[in-house]
């Protein structure tokens, strides 16, 4: 594994752990071809041989953890899990279990890690614009607070662009109806053709709910080491990981 950021959570006060975070990029595993090289999803075309590769890089780079991964559906749904594996149907995992990585894949959607400040409930959740007008991050973060979690911190990977993000102006009508007008306006850039700022609106939604974020910089479709749905078409995932 060869991630393009990563970090350390600290606890805010004894007794706590600390929360452990990378974001992946394309280099740093097996794949060839359109999925060169740390391609991390297994449904995009490339060899299962190689992504279990990839996989098993991403753990051994990340503490030998065992894996959650989301197999995302562009909604709202959140999952409570505590053991590796491919959760489909949602796109938020949350989890209280130590040593169990979570991990949210994306090519230009936002990919997003939370955890609160003592190290005892983390999350991972996929964000496109369909999400962001789901509230999945809101809905990600009421269930790491039923679990208990305060002080919650978020880190927010690469994810395309609004200038390279061009909509039909009744995709920018449908979030504006969705979501807060603060979260519109962070959205949703004016004076320019329709676009979306699915990170800006992610940030602001975490704003709104009282959680700092820090953003991992960097547009997918500008940036050769990173993976885009939208420049390359077949092309595969990167992802961000957080453990406790």
């Amino acid at each position: 594994m060869n991630p393009v950021a990563e970090g350390r959570l600290d606890p805010s006060s004894p007794g706590g752990r600390p929360v452990f975070w990378a974001a992946t990029g394309r280099s740093g595993g097996v794949s060839t071809g359109s999925f060169a090289s740390l391609n991390l999803a297994g449904h995009v075309g490339d060899d299962p041989d190689c992504v279990a590769a990839n996989f098993s890089a991403l753990s051994s780079g990340f503490g030998g953890v065992g894996l959650a991964v989301l197999d995302a559906c562009h909604g709202g749904e959140v999952a409570v899990v505590s053991a590796g594996g491919v959760y489909s149907g949602v796109d938020a995992m949350v989890s209280v279990t130590p040593g169990l990585g979570l991990v949210a894949l994306a090519a230009d959607c936002v990919p997003v890690v939370l955890a609160d400040r003592q190290g005892t409930v983390i999350a991972a959740v996929h964000c496109g614009w369909k999400g962001l007008g789901a509230g999945v991050v809101s809905a990600a973060v009421s269930v790491m607070r039923a679990h208990g979690a305060r002080g919650i911190r978020a880190v927010v990977g690469p994810s395309i662009c609004a200038s390279c993000y061009p909509v039909p102006l009744e995709r920018v009508s449908l979030l504006r109806s969705a979501v807060h007008p603060v979260v519109a306006a962070a959205a949703i850039p004016t004076g320019v053709s329709p676009r979306i700022n699915v990170s800006g609106g992610v940030v602001a939604q975490l704003s709104l709910l009282g959680i700092p974020a820090s953003v991992v910089p960097g547009c997918t479709a500008e940036l050769d080491s990173l993976f885009s749905y939208r420049r390359d078409g077949v092309t595969g995932r990167q992802g961000i990981a957080v453990r406790m």
